[in-house]
């Protein structure tokens, strides 16, 4: 395997963030089987809860269903985020000066567009809180999801780099499974609070912005793509095991103890850390080969023996038993529409 094919995936995304984005499409009444084939996501997969799609994927669902609603908050406001906002948004706010300023302007435009959100920006000592009051009802962690993306994906970008939330808290109830928001976010997430609103410190409101308009081209050509992955939380520790993992070919993997080594640790406390992010050692490799075997047969024309030798099993049948165990649904699904 090349260093090429070992880039090839950023992490997959659940399908059950393809299920609340269809959402408010499918209250409309729009066409969203059309909208999956569009967007390369074989509808079978909406069977399984298992499931998962490539981060290309689902940016193509983005793309597609802000393109069908005109809306880039995919309905989940009163009033849509007609198409071109974020682009408008992200091209006005790179001139500020500060992260403060900037920070200060993102959240006038959104408090102009959107309805049901209205956000303020409060200091208090070292800390900086982005406060969320609703018009309306509560909604769905999607919805709060989505709209924090859009804020700290351009924060990140302005200043540079990955501006680390140190928590956030919900009125909302708690998803089936948050494990996508937390890689995405941070792990301290809470529910069913008293407030909506993320913490973060004070200290990053002070950053120089340090873009322009070649930087903002290459932004704004990459975005949703870049909401996605590039400003992950990269502290969690099975952020920094699958890195390693990411490296080298799964033939070629080292064992839980010498991975604790190389990262300066017991196996126990490695163990003890993975545990409360809710994974094991062995359940990251798993991920590792499923969302590269994903990326393989959405992208390659590789045969299932070529991704069963890549990915070290024995033969194909036993990587066909394994990826319809990790996935609930077999190989060929994913490659029943990947040229459409």
């Amino acid at each position: 395997m090349n260093e090429q094919e070992l880039n090839y995936s950023k992490g997959t995304i659940s399908i059950s963030l393809v299920h609340e984005a269809l959402l408010s499409a499918q209250h409309q009444g729009l066409n969203t089987q059309n909208i999956l084939i569009k967007s390369g996501i074989p509808v079978e997969l909406l069977h399984s809860s298992k499931a998962r799609v490539s981060v290309s994927q689902y940016a193509q669902l983005w793309t597609e269903l802000a393109d069908a609603m005109n809306d880039e908050f995919f309905g989940m406001d009163s009033h849509p985020m007609r198409r071109g906002s974020f682009k408008l948004l992200s091209q006005s706010v790179m001139h500020a000066e500060t992260l403060e300023k900037a920070l200060q302007q993102i959240l006038q435009f959104l408090n102009l567009v959107l309805d049901d959100f209205i956000s303020q920006l409060f200091v208090q000592e070292n800390y900086a809180y982005i406060v969320i009051y609703e018009k309306k009802q509560t909604k769905r962690m999607f919805s709060y999801a989505t709209y924090l993306m859009l804020i700290h994906a351009l924060m990140c970008w302005l200043s540079g780099q990955r501006v680390l939330l140190n928590q956030i808290q919900l009125k909302c109830d708690a998803p089936l499974d948050d494990q996508d928001y937390k890689v995405r976010f941070c792990e301290n997430i809470q529910y069913n609070s008293n407030e909506n609103y993320i913490q973060f410190d004070a200290n990053y409101l002070n950053i120089q912005i340090k873009q322009d308009k070649q930087s903002w081209y290459q932004f704004i050509r990459q975005t949703p793509h870049n909401l996605l992955i590039r400003f992950k939380n990269p502290h969690a520790i099975s952020s920094q095991i699958r890195k390693h993992l990411m490296n080298v070919p799964p033939a070629e993997w080292l064992e839980l103890n010498e991975i604790a080594q190389r990262l300066n640790m017991s196996d126990a406390t490695m163990q003890r850390r993975l545990k409360s992010e809710g994974v094991s050692y062995q359940q990251l490799k798993n991920d590792i080969r499923r969302d590269t075997a994903i990326e393989f047969l959405t992208k390659t024309e590789k045969t299932l023996q070529e991704i069963s030798d890549e990915l070290s099993f024995h033969d194909p049948s036993a990587f066909h038993r394994a990826f319809k165990k990790w996935t609930g649904v077999s190989p060929g699904a994913y490659r029943q529409n990947k040229d459409l």
